[in-house]
């Protein structure tokens, strides 16, 4: 007996922002009987994925009963030396809440670059170390 019967692969950008299209955005998807495909996104203007788009579509594909798996190449994971550094409960709610205060890269018209250069939220507060491993 497997444990998945659908595997979504998903090669992620976080630039720019929310609801701009970006071309480094892609998602693939696998299931026991159909080899993994490209799926793009809904038909619109736009010709790639945004990432606010992208979490829709995510968020419908999770409400479907089949047993799946989502492997994004950033891991929607922080090295625990992350959390201990900043002093942040070991709890993935508390993690969001404190992360989307310093990176608020969810609102609209917001790019990375603001956040990085410190015109607005506090990445300054929560970065990192290439040397932390998760």
């Amino acid at each position: 007996m497997r444990l998945f019967n659908r595997y979504i692969g998903i090669d992620y950008s976080g630039a720019i922002t929310p609801t701009e299209s970006l071309k480094g955005l892609r998602v693939f998807e696998a299931t026991l009987s159909i080899p993994a495909k490209e799926i793009l996104p809904p038909p619109s203007p736009r010709r790639y994925w945004t990432r606010r788009g992208l979490a829709e579509w995510l968020d419908v594909q999770l409400r479907d009963t089949t047993p799946t798996i989502v492997g994004i190449d950033h891991a929607f994971s922080f090295p625990l030396a992350y959390f201990d550094s900043h002093r942040i409960e070991h709890n993935w709610n508390t993690f969001l809440e404190d992360f989307c205060k310093h990176w608020p890269t969810h609102e609209e018209h917001m790019y990375v670059d603001f956040v990085r250069d410190g015109r607005y939220g506090n990445a300054a507060l929560r970065g990192g170390n290439t040397r932390w491993r998760r």
